[in-house]
């Protein structure tokens, strides 16, 4: 090839890149969008698709490694003095994700999940300052009883999100995420890989239903700074 074939080229390549990009952030942009719509007017939001694909893929490989690791530990509920292990409250296992030591992956997440905390603040001034976020997974049979994500004395929980990783899911499945709404009918969610769930902390109460198959997710919460502060 060319220097001059190879200079054609290699514009091209930035080009269609550059066009990628511009497609990417329209989407992202439309997805934020939505969810700020959601909340605004229920307090909630579901949105399929928030990540593309292979993310999911190798979100849940990793998930799946960590649990075969025995990297994955018991969930407890509360905390502080009053953190206590129930598993026939709470049966997931879980690893938390921490920026300093994230993989590639898990950083391309929690950039994505950045850019919607600043969307949502842009929108609904809700202050969010950072996240906190870390594997779950449920082994068949597994569940979370019916709560809210603010702990008690502690105001900094706003947001809530729930990422799915889950290949293939269907309702016989089970997994079901189910939201207590105020006078209204509960709504029950598929945990379909790559769909993000986003609710209120403060406001929603919300349980996990038992599954027929192991159910992976990364869920957290968007914070705002303590009062104190």
């Amino acid at each position: 090839m060319t220097p001059a074939k190879r200079s054609a080229a290699a514009a091209r390549i930035a080009s269609a890149s550059v066009a990628a990009a511009q497609t990417q952030a329209k989407a992202e942009a439309l997805a934020d969008a939505l969810i700020v719509e959601g909340l605004a007017q229920a307090g909630w939001a579901i949105y399929p698709g928030f990540i593309a694909p292979d993310l999911v893929m190798e979100l849940l490989a990793l998930a799946q490694a960590a649990n075969t690791a025995g990297e994955l530990r018991p969930a407890a509920i509360g905390a502080g003095d009053a953190r206590r292990m129930h598993s026939n409250v709470r049966g997931d296992r879980i690893r938390w994700i921490e920026p300093p030591g994230a993989r590639p992956f898990e950083s391309a997440l929690l950039a994505r999940f950045d850019r919607l905390r600043s969307s949502v603040n842009r929108n609904l001034q809700l202050g969010l300052f950072d996240l906190e976020c870390h594997y779950a997974l449920y082994p068949p049979g597994a569940r979370y009883a019916r709560h809210r994500d603010r702990l008690a004395g502690d105001d900094r929980r706003a947001l809530s999100c729930v990422l799915y990783l889950n290949h293939a899911w269907s309702s016989s499945d089970g997994g079901q995420l189910r939201l207590h709404l105020d006078g209204e009918p509960c709504v029950d969610l598929l945990p379909e890989g790559g769909t993000l769930v986003t609710f209120l902390s403060e406001r929603i109460e919300h349980e996990v239903l038992p599954a027929t198959r192991d159910r992976a997710s990364i869920p957290g919460w968007f914070r705002r700074r303590a009062a104190h502060n």
